[in-house]
């Protein structure tokens, strides 16, 4: 017998322009791959292989065609991007992820100077033939971007041909557009979304609080980054209330009378029982 539950929110379908739950692959194996996309496939949109990993990972054209076969594009991490820009071998990177039938790339200057003109300029240039993630946020804690900077930046990013733009918070969710301690900066994304649409944008969330945070603030389908593999059947549960966390906030009966019927009467169920 199949599920049928009331009063869920409306996730999109794939191939999701919003909603989309970008995982980071931080180095799983050919197999490890190949299960995570049969239990997890229809929740994943995009795979990032973290950082520098390709490079390293053993097997890595068998590992790419299990995601492709499931539907699921790949794409290199930005740190890799930016390693092959340092050493102005771009045109280089450029026949690697054509080698590897790569469409999407993400430009990011998190931890090497590229100025905002350079990398407005290859991002113009590379989404010519690529799907184009940008990456704003540095990843050096220290490094305190002005709101006003956040939203000039992306701008001129999503102008160039960035199709979104991922708002930067690492692995560890601890920079960017959060806190050391992973308190979101609530003021920062106010300021952001009050000029830039929200489904323009990826947010990093590796913490299942920051997770909760960005679903109750806007919606079951916001663009989360920075899921790991273990994490995307939790995060599809936080987007459709099926977990403590938003449970109450995408119950959709009319009003809170009928909350407050329906849980009377679960209570009434619960005392009959014992």
């Amino acid at each position: 017998m199949s599920f049928s539950l009331n009063h869920l929110p409306k996730r999109t379908d794939k191939p999701r322009t919003k909603g989309i739950t970008l995982v980071l692959d931080k180095g799983y194996s050919v197999r490890q791959a190949e299960d995570f996309v049969e239990a997890c496939s229809n929740y994943i949109d995009v795979v990032k292989l973290g950082w520098g990993t390709s490079y390293v990972t053993q097997n890595l054209s068998e590992k790419i065609e299990a995601y492709q076969k499931a539907g699921i594009p790949v794409y290199f991490g930005g740190t890799l991007f930016e390693a092959y820009v340092l050493r102005d071998q771009l045109d280089a990177y450029v026949e690697l992820m054509k080698n590897y039938n790569i469409s999407q790339v993400e430009v990011s200057n998190g931890t090497i100077w590229l100025s905002d003109e350079r990398k407005q300029a290859i991002i113009k240039e590379l989404s010519q033939e690529f799907t184009v993630y940008s990456e704003v946020g540095s990843k050096n804690p220290n490094d305190i971007i002005p709101p006003y900077k956040w939203v000039k930046i992306i701008e001129k990013e999503l102008a160039a041909g960035a199709e979104k733009v991922i708002c930067e918070a690492r692995e560890s969710g601890t920079v960017g557009v959060f806190r050391p301690n992973g308190e979101v900066r609530s003021g920062l994304i106010e300021e952001i979304t009050d000029q830039i649409p929200e489904e323009k944008l990826i947010f990093e969330a590796p913490q299942k609080e920051q997770q909760v945070w960005f679903i109750r603030k806007f919606g079951s389908n916001v663009n989360l980054g920075n899921i790991q593999p273990a994490d995307v059947i939790s995060v599809e549960t936080l987007r459709l209330g099926l977990r403590g966390d938003t449970l109450l906030d995408f119950y959709s009966l009319d009003d809170d009378e009928d909350l407050n019927k329906v849980m009377n009467d679960n209570n009434s169920i619960s005392n009959t029982e014992k």
